[in-house]
């Protein structure tokens, strides 16, 4: 995995992990989405970078092999 590529997809999990705080924590309203705009923000430039807007499915395999670990 290029340093790009793991750019991307731990800048996808740092999105999953703020999203799911947002949804579990005490403020679930629609006032606490705004904490998930640097966290879109950063997955949105790590794609572009990548030339992979567009292309979720190589981008998911990048993930699923980031959380798997090493080979």
């Amino acid at each position: 995995m290029t340093h790009r590529e793991l750019a991307a997809a731990q800048a996808y999990l740092r999105l999953l992990q703020t999203t799911q705080a947002v949804l579990d924590g005490p403020t679930h309203t629609p006032a606490a989405l705004p904490l998930l705009a640097v966290p879109i923000s950063e997955v949105d430039k790590a794609l572009g970078e990548l030339g992979m807007a567009g292309n979720e499915a190589a981008f998911f395999r990048l993930v699923a092999e980031l959380q798997s670990g090493p080979g």
